[in-house]
């Protein structure tokens, strides 16, 4: 029998297909990291917005709910589960480890601060707001408050930033 004179072409164009490259992923529509970085942002501003409304709470030592008082990392702990549904736990040194490192320039609202404050690294934690400004919860004086990073007392003990959003 014969093979017809468009087979071995037939057979050598479907040859090559089988053995071309396997298909890409979909690469992601300026569309979709649109509605992905306005769900990020959303979270910060979040976070941002429910850590003002702790102004004035109570410190106490190892608190973790408004209502008994707060320490720094209980704060950030408590703000981040009620507001950005994360779960960030542990001392100020355990979510300073656990956070993604970023530059000092790169902070945005609902980042996190370090500082070293008892000769200890990252012994304290705030939340940055933006302009320089981060709210903690400062045995000091013993209410939460915002205070500037430039302030001489945290200019002085800025250890790093770190980051929980994408």
């Amino acid at each position: 029998m014969p093979i017809p004179a468009l087979f071995p072409a037939a057979l050598l164009a479907l040859l090559l297909t089988a053995c071309g490259s396997p298909p890409s992923r979909p690469v992601a529509s300026s569309e979709t990291i649109a509605q992905q970085n306005l769900a990020v942002s959303e979270k910060r501003n979040e976070v941002a917005l429910y850590a003002l409304g702790l102004i004035d709470t109570g410190y106490r030592f190892g608190g973790k709910n408004p209502e008994a008082g707060l320490d720094c990392s209980g704060m950030v702990s408590y703000i981040y589960g009620q507001a950005a549904g994360l779960k960030v736990r542990g001392s100020a040194a355990d979510i300073a480890r656990s956070g993604r490192p970023i530059e000092r320039t790169a902070l945005r609202a609902g980042d996190l601060v370090f500082f070293n404050t008892r000769n200890q690294s990252f012994s304290h934690v705030g939340i940055y707001l933006g302009e320089a400004r981060f709210i903690h919860a400062p045995s000091t004086n013993g209410r939460v408050r915002i205070d500037r990073l430039s302030d001489r007392y945290y200019a002085q003990r800025f250890e790093a930033a770190r980051t929980f959003f994408d």
